[in-house]
């Protein structure tokens, strides 16, 4: 869930930076930019993605950190239980 959230967060933070800076066309060819239908939705996405990204992160970076330790803990058991 915290690797999805953190995905999906800087994917809607991402959308809104790519629309800011006229990379994103209109069936015309002229560039969307800020005020058009598209930035405004990606700011609604972006407000819901910042919190999805401050909160998964840290806590993918302890999980990370755990299964490392546990690893490291535990590889001594399993060599010599024959799990490994």
């Amino acid at each position: 869930m915290a690797i999805s959230s953190a995905n999906t967060g800087g994917a809607w933070d991402n959308a809104k930076k790519y629309i800011e800076q006229g990379h994103l066309k209109g069936d015309n060819g002229e560039p969307k930019k800020k005020g058009s239908d598209e930035h405004k939705a990606a700011v609604i996405g972006d407000t819901v993605g910042d919190p999805l990204k401050d909160t998964s992160g840290p806590a993918l970076n302890i999980l990370v950190k755990l299964m490392a330790i546990l690893s490291l803990v535990l590889t001594t058991f399993f060599t010599k239980t024959g799990f490994l």
